[in-house]
């Protein structure tokens, strides 16, 4: 009898378990719709109403009592305190069942008084001053309480960041009059005394020098102390590459007399560095490369770069020596010996440099450079072996304003180089050359993008032209030219029809690019361009094609097939390059 009696329960537990799998729909309608998801997710059925297949009517009645308070809860913080609710329990005749609420929002809680208002010694500073104006609650706007609170905060914040670190609100009322449906705010913070920076401590630095370290400082002692200097500062060292990790922290607890010290923590990267590479690129065909670095040479900050590339038609030794700017962290010195040797279809060129430059950055953008190069070369060009000895003096400007490093979006960038030499100066003739480039990525709608580059140069000289060393003519073709041709391989000829380069430049790049995925895109492109020895009567020869973009954490591989236009050859080629060249 027992074994029947226990069969029973089980049954009756197994179909209650199945019952209890369906839910009592909620159904909510609110006759102002932009609140229908704020109550959706305020109002949830308890557990006990969790079985619609054993509605318990009496926990029902319950919630349904407790409904218009819930949503009074709900809606007040977003200004409506007049809300009405009614639900019922609709069953329809297949035995579905459902509550159904019905809200009615009421009329809202208009601000018809708001004062606004700051006292202190940081009561007239413009930067606050916009910040009462962007409170994001204006008169005649509905009362919404996060938006209060979110506008005192922020206030309060603003007057932090620029140094007022004991501001703090000497009135902060909300008055809510129910019967008239608006609200009145008042708002008066007192700034306080606006701090200063103190004392900047270095620790864990090893054995870079004080002097060094300091000019990466965003500020100075007694500057008016402001949080996003120190987000600066903390940038300044990130972007210099020399240490693992960075901590800058202001330590307004031990302020004295205004004076905020600030606490910096550094661990230095390991000094010496080496980074090798490996490639392609129909340029300069396959290639590989070593880089070294010596962070802190004669621990003063000086730095030693070590450059070699062994490509198939390129080879360069390079040793750079870097001076930092003991007093300014956008300008330094460097001095370079180098040996570069290029093969290309129109030349074989050896060439043994020293150079020493000075950069300055002025503002974000623009970098200025003054140089001299001695330079020395031994060349072959069609039938003839040039020797040349050159000292040039010259000037480099870049501009630079694009909204990533890598995988751009969106950027413009112009270049331009002056440079020349006097025959007797250490120099085997005399010329002026003057060349630059303008590069423009645009995006564009539905995905597209738009790059312009354009490419220009010209030579002022006395001799003759064959006298004008290798390195300082002009040539076209290849990956970042006139696509559809081999890298230098288009310029004036001589008698034998060889490539000899010429006196001016000019080419520009076409291209429509549209994204597929985060990872690939296509491209469409144009080139046009030449070098040539008169203005008045030259050849711009033409490529066009196709391109696949695969976009990754270096910048992005680009595959092009190009193809010749307007001769009679109609060739094609394929471009293999990575990043911008920018």
């Amino acid at each position: 009898m027992w074994q029947k009696l226990l069969l029973m329960m089980c049954c009756s537990l197994l179909l209650a378990s199945a019952g209890g799998a369906a839910e009592l729909p909620l159904a909510i309608r609110a006759d102002n719709t932009a609140l229908q998801p704020v109550l959706e997710t305020a109002l949830v059925l308890p557990s006990a109403l969790a079985d619609s297949a054993q509605l318990n009517r009496r926990w029902l009645k319950r919630y349904q009592r407790q409904l218009p308070g819930l949503v009074k809860e709900a809606l007040e913080p977003y200004g409506y305190f007049d809300s009405h609710t009614t639900s019922r329990l609709v069953e329809d005749p297949a035995g579905d069942r459902h509550l159904q609420v019905d809200i009615q929002c009421g009329e809202p809680l208009r601000i018809t008084r708001l004062e606004l208002d700051l006292t202190g010694p940081g009561a007239q500073l413009p930067e606050l001053r916009r910040r009462l104006q962007d409170f994001p609650l204006q008169l005649d706007d509905v009362l919404r309480q996060d938006l209060y609170e979110q506008g005192k905060a922020q206030l309060q914040q603003a007057a932090a960041d620029l140094g007022f670190l004991r501001a703090d609100y000497r009135q902060h009322q909300l008055e809510v009059h129910l019967g008239e449906r608006r609200a009145d705010i008042r708002l008066l913070l007192d700034t306080g005394p606006r701090f200063r920076f103190g004392d900047t401590r270095f620790s864990g630095q090893g054995d870079y020098p004080q002097r060094f370290l300091r000019r990466f400082l965003a500020y100075r002692a007694d500057d008016n102390f402001a949080y996003s200097l120190l987000g600066k500062t903390q940038l300044n060292l990130f972007d210099a590459d020399l240490f693992q990790s960075i901590t800058v922290r202001a330590l307004p607890d031990q302020a004295e007399k205004e004076r905020v010290p600030v606490e910096i923590t550094l661990r230095p990267a390991p000094r010496h560095r080496l980074r090798p590479g490996i490639g392609y690129g129909t340029d300069t065909g396959g290639r590989v490369s070593l880089r070294y670095r010596n962070l802190n040479l004669l621990h003063r900050g000086h730095e030693l770069q070590g450059d070699l590339l062994l490509a198939e038609r390129q080879q360069v030794l390079l040793t750079t020596y870097v001076l930092p700017d003991m007093d300014r962290l956008d300008s330094q010195t460097l001095l370079r010996v180098g040996f570069d040797r290029e093969e290309t279809e129109s030349y074989d060129n050896q060439e043994l440099f020293a150079e020493a430059e000075y950069q300055r950055a002025f503002g974000k953008h623009l970098l200025t450079t003054l140089f001299v190069r001695m330079t020395r070369e031994i060349s072959e060009v069609g039938d003839d072996t040039n020797r040349a000895q050159m000292l040039l003096p010259g000037l480099r400007l870049a501009w630079r304003k694009a909204d990533a490093r890598l995988n751009m979006q969106q950027g413009l960038h112009a270049s331009m180089k002056l440079q020349g030499a006097r025959e007797g100066l250490f120099a085997d003739t005399s010329l002026v050359q003057l060349s630059g480039q303008i590069n423009l990525l645009q995006p564009l709608p539905g995905r597209f993008s738009l790059m312009l580059r354009l490419q220009g140069g010209t030579t002022w000289h006395e001799d003759p032209f064959h006298e004008v060393p290798t390195s300082l003519r002009f040539f076209a073709g290849g990956d970042r030219s006139v696509r559809g041709y081999r890298y230098q391989s288009l310029g004036p000829v001589d008698a034998q029809g060889d490539v000899v380069g010429g006196k001016h430049l000019l080419v520009g790049n076409f291209e429509l690019e549209r994204r597929l995925n985060p990872q690939w895109g296509l491209a469409l492109f144009y080139d046009i361009g030449n070098a040539f020895d008169n203005l008045s009567d030259y050849e711009l020869e033409q490529g066009a094609g196709l391109g696949i973009r695969r976009y990754t954490r270096i910048g992005p591989l680009r595959l092009d097939l190009a193809r010749q236009l307007g001769t009679d050859r109609d060739g094609y080629r394929l471009h293999l390059s990575v990043g911008f060249g920018w």
